[in-house]
């Protein structure tokens, strides 16, 4: 507390912000037990850097006014799932002031894959070091040797496909699980070694619990696949409604592949003591996943969800989403639908598409229902963490199609009265 008070006696200048002695008293109690002067203090840090003109371009008055957002979630009564994954400091869609688009298609997803490695390999080096007790963080109900040897081999595969995409797949090939996890870890290091201060502080979980660290990790990495995703469905919209709508049938392939990163994901969150998550749930009421933004935007560019869907729980949650189908949010279903009404998608490119739209159902459908089942392994019949159902819930919304049924394709298009000419 000494440094934060010296800190607001001087200039309270951004750059000098006191960002460790902050963090330790955080991470000493977790956040729904920090001391209200001290959140005061912070609040009042708050207002001090209210007057600085802070840039989109990461500036040091936009990093710590952000992070005090994140910090002083509870202490404002706005707690909610993307304040709790501190969604804003990654730079992960929010649904207020995001950040701007990256410059082109290739930059967006190197950008992604960057930050999806470095969330992982932070997983697997606080794993590492627990078991080596080199740290003292959320020092409650550790894991045995085997659990942490399970978890750096499933984090290893789980960041595979996004390391090959970078051009860095052999780094960690055929390694025993620790030494594949510390060299992960040493190449994420590489990747961003600018932005390790926004992935630190993206780090404030609410209670002292070990594995809380891990399921903030890959609940944060999840939101940069479905952010991805997301990106990908809106290009195959745009190249379905556009001169070369077979072009969707690669942005579809691609979404697919980033769900496939799901899957090892969840044998990564699955790997979670039930009574570790049941300990440190208790304080995370008001965020839930059923929250989660990036998610809703994704379904939503499938297929124009149905009514009650819209007025379900899980898009009031999202009004900025609701809004944008309320007002015709174009989607794959509908583009895809008129291009082969339009007879400008048959043939060989009809069949391409059609297939890649189901390729994409079918794994995603699956990321539902594995959540599901592994949800219900965590939860029980317990309502969520969002005063939501839980797992009825998510039974509810498991199967419901991701696409309406694909159109057959018609042939070619003939002049009235006549075949081919």
């Amino acid at each position: 507390m000494r440094e934060l008070t010296s800190w607001l006696s001087g200039a309270a200048d951004p750059r000098t912000f006191p960002y460790p002695s902050v963090l330790d008293e955080f991470h000493r109690v977790g956040k729904h037990f920090v001391e209200k002067e001290f959140l005061g203090l912070l609040d009042g840090a708050r207002a001090r850097v209210a007057g600085v003109t802070a840039t989109r371009d990461g500036g040091p008055a936009r990093l710590l006014s952000d992070f005090l957002d994140v910090a002083l979630d509870k202490w404002d009564g706005r707690y909610d799932y993307r304040s709790y994954l501190a969604l804003r400091l990654l730079r992960l869609p929010t649904g207020a002031d995001d950040p701007p688009p990256a410059a082109d298609d290739a930059t967006a997803r190197q950008v992604r894959d960057r930050l999806l490695v470095r969330l992982v390999a932070d997983a697997l080096a606080f794993e590492l070091a627990a078991a080596a007790h080199t740290t003292d963080l959320l020092p409650q109900r550790r894991p045995g040797p085997a659990v942490v040897t399970k978890r750096c081999r499933l984090g290893s595969r789980a960041a595979a496909a996004a390391l090959a995409r970078l051009g860095l797949g052999r780094a960690v090939d055929d390694a025993e699980p620790a030494t594949a996890a510390a060299a992960l870890h040493a190449i994420a290091v590489d990747l961003d070694a600018a932005d390790d201060l926004p992935l630190r502080l993206s780090m404030l979980p609410v209670h002292i619990t070990h594995d809380e660290y891990l399921f903030i990790r890959v609940l944060q990495a999840y939101e940069c696949l479905f952010a991805g995703v997301a990106d990908e469905l809106r290009a195959a919209v745009a190249a379905l409604t556009g001169d070369t709508p077979v072009a969707a049938a690669d942005r579809l392939g691609y979404a697919r592949d980033l769900l496939g990163t799901a899957t090892p994901l969840f044998s990564l969150l699955a790997t979670m003591q039930p009574e570790s998550f049941r300990t440190f749930r208790q304080y995370t009421e008001g965020a839930s996943a059923i929250q989660s933004r990036s998610y809703k935007l994704a379904e939503s560019l499938c297929h124009t969800p149905e009514e009650d869907r819209l007025d379900s729980a899980a898009y009031l949650s999202v009004p900025e989403v609701r809004a944008r189908v309320r007002a015709g949010q174009p989607t794959v279903d509908e583009a895809y639908r008129s291009a082969v009404r339009g007879g400008r998608l048959d043939g060989p490119d009809h069949d391409l598409v059609a297939r890649r739209m189901d390729a994409f159902a079918a794994a995603l459908l699956q990321w539902r229902r594995t959540h599901h089942r592994i949800a219900t392994r965590m939860l029980g019949p317990r309502a969520g963490t969002g005063y939501t159902e839980g797992t009825p819930y998510l039974a509810a919304v498991r199967d419901v199609p991701v696409f309406t049924p694909a159109i057959p394709d018609p042939g070619p298009i003939y002049p009235s009265g006549g075949g081919p000419a």
